[in-house]
């Protein structure tokens, strides 16, 4: 079913809404729960609390890119349940080593939700990632938005996990100094 379909369930009220949107993305934010909480039982409950949260903001919201929709608020939904858990030993240490690294380049990775104008934010990142190469933007969304350990990520892409690491040391050197021209606090 077509994206647009499926958002027109939601305006209609309809319960199909919910199943459609995980027939299609189910797995999408299962992938996205998984990495973050690393147990089987959080993500489906996340995923499931997912098409809750859906269900309650469309309508009025009418998302532009359902899969980023869904992926966003699988994502916010999996970190608040890890810090609320203080699930560190069961999400193998993976998530605060990735958000650690980021901090280097960020002073608090949280900042951007008080942010006056989060749209500088927003269109800086977006910048940053479209000026990289292509290999090295996927290297960089996979660990830091979908949160994936290191050596998966060399693994599936046929490469050495120091080679990884070295190409998001340099990506985050670079965000750090780009976020630095444009006044954004590091």
């Amino acid at each position: 079913m077509e994206d647009n379909a499926i958002i027109e369930l939601y305006f209609q009220r309809s319960e199909s809404a919910v199943t459609e949107s995980d027939k299609k993305y189910g797995r999408y934010c299962g992938t996205i729960a998984r990495n973050i909480l690393a147990n089987e039982e959080d993500a489906k409950e996340c995923v499931s609390d997912t098409w809750l949260k859906a269900w309650n903001a469309i309508p009025p919201t009418r998302p532009r890119i359902l899969k980023a929709f869904f992926g966003k608020i699988t994502r916010n939904l999996s970190l608040n349940r890890l810090e609320k858990e203080k699930a560190e030993k069961r999400g193998g240490g993976e998530v605060s080593l990735a958000l650690d690294e980021l901090s280097e380049c960020v002073a608090d990775t949280r900042a951007y939700e008080w942010s006056a104008d989060r749209s500088v934010i927003r269109d800086t990142l977006n910048a940053f990632l479209k000026d990289l190469p292509e290999e090295t933007r996927i290297v960089f969304v996979r660990r830091y938005w979908y949160l994936e350990g290191v050596g998966q990520i060399a693994k599936e892409l046929d490469s050495g996990e120091s080679r990884i690491k070295m190409m998001l040391l340099r990506a985050r050197k670079e965000l750090a100094e780009r976020l630095t021209r444009e006044g954004i606090e590091v």
